[in-house]
């Protein structure tokens, strides 16, 4: 890691494909092993589900109340100041419950990479629903 201070202050939100606004408070070539970024999920959006390859995630819920869906765990209720810990590999998605927006951190070890990043959601929605 190279000292310094990540801007995060000035990260614009961005929708992502994830059902999702993602702000980007650190994520550079110069500090590989943590990226942060604040996430906001809508009242009643569920994310899409997903997996990452090689990377490990902590959320640290700020505000609002959801539902975290992780591999075969029962789904968790969480709460603000709650730390989810997610294994590199696992499905997760993430469902705000509440009547505000969910805000949380996400963060990943090593950084997050979109070349990491698997959506598999149709295959787990069809998992669900069983054969036709």
């Amino acid at each position: 890691m190279q000292p310094g201070t990540s801007t995060g202050s000035r990260a614009a939100e961005e929708p992502t494909r994830e059902r999702c606004s993602i702000a980007e408070l650190s994520n550079t070539p110069d500090d590989p092993g943590l990226s942060v970024a604040r996430a906001r999920v809508a009242p009643g959006i569920t994310t899409r589900w997903h997996r990452l390859d090689g990377i490990a995630e902590r959320y640290v819920i700020l505000e609002g109340q959801g539902r975290a869906e992780i591999g075969g765990l029962p789904p968790q209720d969480l709460l603000a100041g709650d730390v989810l810990r997610i294994a590199p590999g696992q499905a997760q998605r993430i469902t705000n419950t509440g009547d505000e927006d969910l805000v949380f951190l996400a963060l990943c070890t090593p950084r997050f990479r979109w070349d990491a990043y698997e959506d598999i959601d149709d295959a787990m929605s069809a998992r669900q629903q069983g054969p036709a």
